[in-house]
């Protein structure tokens, strides 16, 4: 099965891509492009599927850099390939030749770039991540090295759609403690529950900022089992760990 990477005209012809789980050398519940080394999986076969996917974006593996997620809205300036990213959930540059890299599986994988200005972004952006900033503070991290907002685009990648997000009613009172029109992501589930629309609500985010496009690919990773891993899905159905997909950008 062959590597399948999603793109967007609308950031061409920057490098960047959101991979699918196809392509792949991972064996079981990780069963394809697995590339996440917080994953009980074999680091063999992920080391093995981040060289793949490198190759088919056109940048070598050793210019892939990612952080340790920790679901935060910490975001720091990359300068060099050797420079430790740490736990950080976003990385801007502009740096030719180093590939900012993001791990998702429901949570949303947002690539940003100014092409004119040479910059760009990349956040992990669960319901926590984006609640707390990690959006615009993504987007002020590269205004800070020197990109326009107005020329910015940012997409939104796979990630868990508004369907098969189903939460509490505590966790829509998270988002209406901050902005009291949240309410407007939430539709009515069985009998309490609700069902978040995480892109939607993070589009606002980003159209409110005053950036120059936004979109979301509209692809669910809970719903696509044959494309996308999924945490949720992987919870549900017992499985005991389940593989991370990968999104990247790079001058």
């Amino acid at each position: 099965m062959t590597i399948e990477i999603l793109t967007s005209r609308q950031i061409a012809p920057i490098r960047h891509g959101f991979f699918t789980r196809s392509g792949g050398v991972s064996k079981g519940c990780f069963a394809g492009l697995n590339c996440g080394y917080g994953s009980s999986d074999d680091h063999t076969a992920v080391h093995e599927n981040r060289r793949r996917a490198a190759s088919a974006a056109k940048v070598a593996p050793e210019t892939l850099l990612s952080g340790h997620q920790i679901h935060s809205s910490n975001v720091i300036t990359v300068h060099d390939t050797k420079d430790s990213c740490g736990a950080v959930d976003a990385m801007v540059t502009d740096q030719p030749d180093i590939a900012l890299s993001i791990l998702t599986a429901d949570c949303q994988p947002v690539l940003f770039a100014d092409a004119n200005a040479g910059i760009i972004g990349a956040a992990h952006a669960g319901w926590r991540g984006a609640l707390d900033g990690i959006l615009e503070k993504t987007l002020q991290k590269m205004i800070d090295l020197g990109a326009d907002r107005q020329k910015v685009v940012a997409l939104i990648g796979p990630c868990i759609s508004q369907d098969a997000y189903e939460v509490g009613p505590e966790f829509m009172e998270k988002f209406t403690a901050d902005n009291k029109n949240s309410w407007r992501f939430f539709a009515k589930g069985r009998k309490d529950r609700l069902h978040f629309d995480l892109p939607s609500y993070s589009l606002d985010k980003l159209q409110k900022a005053g950036i120059n496009h936004a979109e979301w690919t509209r692809h669910c990773t809970y719903s696509d089992p044959k494309r996308f891993y999924s945490y949720r899905r992987s919870q549900q159905n017992g499985e005991t760990d389940y593989g991370r997909l990968l999104s990247l950008i790079s001058l």
